[in-house]
């Protein structure tokens, strides 16, 4: 499977997309957001205010309809996610949703179980 897949053509099983998200952030050292002037995107999922993240510009940008058009896509590199976001996130008691779906579902992770997903599979790589 390619980075560039539709959002239709990505697995239903939200931890394969997991999967795929870290996978493609070892390579790549970048995760994706949707912003504006105000901040990220917000989803809630499993009562939680949560930020999604994806692999690639692609599949953030397909986001950016309906109620998010105008919202772009941003990379944060790895460095910059860890040295900031993480406790940005846990100080305001967000969490993150990986990869989500077209109906907003995916796999809810704290912000530190996140960054250790993070540091896990970029200890694979090398």
């Amino acid at each position: 499977m390619t980075a560039n897949t539709a959002l239709d053509k990505l697995p239903k099983d939200p931890t394969e997309r997991m999967n795929q998200l870290f996978k493609t952030v070892a390579l790549e050292q970048t995760i994706w957001l949707l912003v504006d002037e105000h901040g990220s995107v917000l989803l809630t999922a499993d009562e939680d205010d949560c930020v999604p993240v994806w692999p690639t510009k692609e599949h953030a940008e397909q986001w950016a309809t309906d109620e998010w058009e105008g919202f772009k896509a941003e990379p944060i590199s790895v460095a910059k996610w860890k040295s900031r976001w993480t406790l940005g996130l846990e100080e305001d008691e967000l969490s993150v949703i990986v990869f989500p779906d077209q109906q907003g579902e995916g796999i809810v992770l704290y912000p530190d179980e996140f960054e250790f997903e993070l540091q896990k599979r970029e200890s694979k790589r090398r």
